[in-house]
């Protein structure tokens, strides 16, 4: 059976440029659609739109794909027209300060609430010192004071006359009262008072003690007096604060009067700011350092502070907005920035918020409490609670690269709660962790309603479906990109029309249709098929970078198949340095591959190496000896046995004996010990794109038939001997061209694949141009035979009807074989000789 070497035009698929009626794709329009992933739109449509609880999405595909643009420009269609969320605000818990309060309000009333408390504090600072300056309150206070003072200077005259009457004198001492006896007006001078008879001394003693009594109860009077005046000092000002208040709230109460949380505070700071109204009228002021004590302690005993305010009395009126969606008609915001420059803020302008967190921390996405160092302590207060991505975020979208999250301590756990919870509760790790119990800030948890958008690779997605059984519960949509497209006129256009988008976003050059053409060209060679389209981006809009790099130093107004041809040999070149290392070695025959002349058992296998991004063929020596075995036939994997050889590979080599015990001596068990090596192999080999290259070798040593080294194999071979497809054929096929080109192409060499790879070739020009001239051959085989007949120049021979292969024939050599193999091993065992050529004892 004959095999015909693939023909030229095969070897390379060209775009049709003629199919374009444009010069340069400055005249294309950018695409209303993405190419070839209508079923992930579908998923984005349908997660986006269902509005039930565990509905949130994961956007799967390879790194490069677009997963990021192609749903921040799905959403940027959507989310204009979507009504903006509420403002979140936490504002002073007077009642318990350690537990600030949570306020929604109308999109966009945030900021307000926070500008008019801030006006009103102004304000008050200004009427109130009028207020208490002026003549009503001043003559209102003044007759308060002055009743004070006369009921004191009443009750002390009173004692002072009836101690005169007696002849005691009440003096006021820097000690306070005392009692002394007169005589003549005069204070009489302790020497003089002992000097008085006994009798007279007593009974003035007896006078001071009894005036003594009355003075102490009328100094017990005085702080019932004193209350009683700041009682009605309090009264005074609560009557003219409640006044000023009123007039100063009146504005604020009617802008939130539908929102009866914030009326509800309203009303408890209106009652804070009548009890504390003399912090406005400059009084009741107090150094920094008892402000901050007087908070500490307040906080500890549950009470109304400034805590954290840096001894700022009027900290506890302010509003500390949280999120506000006020930003959502910045035109500015709605361009896609590219990764590197994203952030956590909002990154798409107008109704519903879209955040992207490049940064998921426990802190990032739930939010935190910071802390303000004062006085040696470490303080905080309501207005240093910080919110995260999931408050920004809240009623809109949020989006997260699904590795950077599980990456972060806790923040995949945190994500899940909150989203469980629909509600985000700000924790810091040890609280999460249930690690610490100080006391600290509570803030009321914000109720959440958002979706969540991870993104990441296929990988990561099946190990958290199989591995975290709340993952499928919370996260039941999956947007899943494709990989390639199919190529045709129609997807050409609308690639041209995505290439000519790009090329306008990063103010490239515009791509004729000669460019265009080779950009087609080159994603099918990315994808590895002729007859489809890479939708992995990157590559390709970094080769239009590189291009247009190289055009500009030539001076081109548009990027030309020369350039992009350019640019693919700039990035091989600078990637080369292993392949050419790779070539050297074999060229210089420091690593053993021939390529003329015939061996037994020997055949060149094509493998595959990547380095990091380079990705490049390379030949390698395949040998295999057999022998007689005594017992069950066995092909002994060299690479398996000192565990070089991956499972994949171990299972292509156990296929060969599936292969020779089926295809012959069917009715006769096999006697037979094979060894099979890649030689000078020193690292890990795993797949089993060789396996039929084993074969052939494995054969040619049954057979003793000489394998031609001008030719080398890649392909897997099943049980039936059937040769199946493998990948990078078109990198190993030009691997082995290399070696044949540096030693001198003699016409004698190919390369034989699987056919059904004939539809994924896309070579290099120069291996289609040595096909051309016929000084090299590729050949499409589809069974074992093909090959040997190829390989070894003589046909392999069918099963006739007598049940044998023709005489000669590659097939009936090896079976030949087998059969002395078996007949040996029969007579060795009934002489009694053992594996080790030995007679039983």
């Amino acid at each position: 059976m004959s095999v015909d070497p693939v023909p030229s035009e095969l070897l390379y698929r060209a775009c049709d440029t003629t199919q374009f009626d444009f010069t340069t794709t400055d005249e294309l329009d950018e695409p209303d659609t993405l190419v070839g992933q209508e079923r992930v739109l579908e998923a984005l449509k349908f997660g986006t739109g269902i509005r039930r609880y565990g509905y949130n999405l994961f956007v799967l595909g390879p790194d490069g794909a677009g997963k990021h643009e192609t749903v921040l420009r799905y959403l940027k269609g959507i989310v204009p027209n979507q009504k903006a969320p509420s403002d979140w605000v936490y504002v002073n818990n007077f009642n318990t300060p350690n537990k600030p309060v949570a306020l929604e309000l109308a999109a966009g009333q945030g900021p307000r609430l926070s500008e008019a408390m801030d006006q009103l504090v102004d304000d008050l600072k200004v009427t109130v010192p009028s207020i208490v300056e002026s003549e009503e309150y001043q003559n209102r206070r003044q007759t308060i004071d002055e009743e004070l003072q006369e009921r004191q200077e009443h009750a002390f005259e009173e004692l002072r006359e009836k101690a005169e009457a007696q002849g005691i004198a009440l003096l006021r001492t820097p000690q306070g009262f005392a009692l002394a006896p007169m005589h003549d007006g005069e204070v009489v001078k302790p020497d003089e008072f002992n000097k008085l008879p006994e009798e007279e001394r007593k009974r003035i003693e007896q006078i001071i003690q009894a005036l003594q009594e009355e003075l102490a109860e009328t100094l017990e009077h005085i702080p019932g007096w004193q209350k009683e005046h700041h009682a009605r000092v309090r009264e005074l000002n609560e009557e003219v604060a409640e006044r000023a208040v009123a007039r100063a709230m009146e504005q604020i109460r009617s802008l939130f009067q539908g929102v009866p949380a914030a009326v509800s505070w309203l009303d408890d700071v209106a009652q804070d700011i009548v009890e504390n109204f003399g912090i406005f009228a400059g009084g009741d002021e107090q150094p920094q350092q008892q402000q901050l004590m007087a908070a500490l302690q307040a906080m500890s005993q549950g009470q109304s502070s400034n805590f954290g305010g840096g001894g700022d009395p009027f900290r506890r009126y302010q509003v500390n907005v949280l999120v506000s969606n006020t930003d959502g008609d910045d035109d500015d915001a709605t361009p896609v920035p590219p990764p590197e420059e994203r952030d956590e803020k909002k990154i798409i302008g107008g109704g519903a918020p879209v955040v992207y967190e490049d940064h998921p921390t426990l802190a990032n996405l739930v939010g935190r409490v910071e802390h303000m160092p004062q006085m040696g302590a470490l303080v905080t207060d309501f207005m240093l609670v910080k919110g995260g991505s999931l408050h920004r975020a809240n009623g809109g979208y949020l989006l997260i690269d699904a590795l950077k999250l599980l990456r972060e301590p806790l923040a995949w756990e945190a994500l899940k709660r909150a989203l469980r919870r629909h509600k985000v509760l700000i924790e810091s790790p040890g609280e999460f962790m249930s690690l610490i119990s100080t006391v600290t800030l509570e803030p009321d948890p914000i109720p959440l309603d958002l979706k969540v958008i991870l993104l990441g690779d296929r990988y990561l997605y099946y190990v958290l479906s199989n591995a975290d059984p709340e993952f499928a519960e919370l996260f039941k949509v999956a947007a899943d990109f494709e990989d390639e497209i199919d190529r045709g006129d129609d997807n050409d256009l609308l690639y041209a029309r995505h290439l000519a988008a790009a090329a306008k976003a990063e103010e490239l050059l515009p791509l004729d249709r000669s460019a265009v053409g080779r950009m087609i060209e080159r994603s099918s060679r990315i994808v590895e098929d002729a007859e489809k389209l890479s939708t992995v981006m990157r590559p390709i809009a970094d080769l239009m970078r590189e291009a247009d790099y190289l055009a500009r130093e030539e001076g081109a107004t548009a990027l030309s198949a020369s350039h992009i041809d350019a640019a693919v040999e700039a990035q091989i070149g600078r990637a080369d340095r292993m392949r050419e290392r790779s070539l050297e070695m074999i060229t210089r025959e420091i690593v053993m591959i021939e390529t003329e002349g015939e061996a037994i058992g020997q055949v060149n296998g094509l493998s595959i190496l990547s380095m990091g991004s380079v990705t490049f063929g390379r030949p390698s020596r395949i040998t295999a000896r057999v022998r007689m075995g005594l017992g069950a036939s066995r092909v002994v994997d060299i690479e398996r046995e000192v565990h070089l050889g991956g499972p994949i590979h171990s299972k292509g080599v156990l296929i060969l004996s599936g292969y020779i015990s089926g295809q012959f001596l069917p009715a006769v068990p096999l006697s037979m010990s094979a060894s099979i090596v890649f030689e000078q192999s020193y690292g890990g080999v795993d797949g089993d794109s060789a396996s039929s290259a084993e074969l052939y070798a494995l054969i040619s040593a049954l057979a003793e038939a000489p394998i031609s080294q001008g030719f080398a194999v890649t392909g897997s071979v099943n049980q039936l001997g059937e040769v199946q497809a493998i990948g990078g054929v078109n990198d190993k096929i030009e691997g082995f061209f290399d070696i044949c080109m540096r030693r001198g192409l003699t016409g004698d060499q190919g390369v034989l694949i699987p056919a059904a790879n004939v539809k994924h070739l896309m070579l290099r020009q120069d291996v289609v141009d040595a096909v051309e001239r016929g000084m090299f051959a590729i050949y499409p085989v589809e069974h074992i035979e093909e090959g040997v007949e190829l390989l070894m120049g003589a046909p392999a021979g069918e099963r006739g009807e007598d049940g044998h292969f023709p005489k000669g024939s590659i097939f009936a050599r090896t079976e030949e074989r087998l059969a002395a193999f078996a007949e040996n091993q029969r007579r060795f065992a009934s002489e009694g000789i053992d594996g080790n050529g030995d007679r039983k004892r």
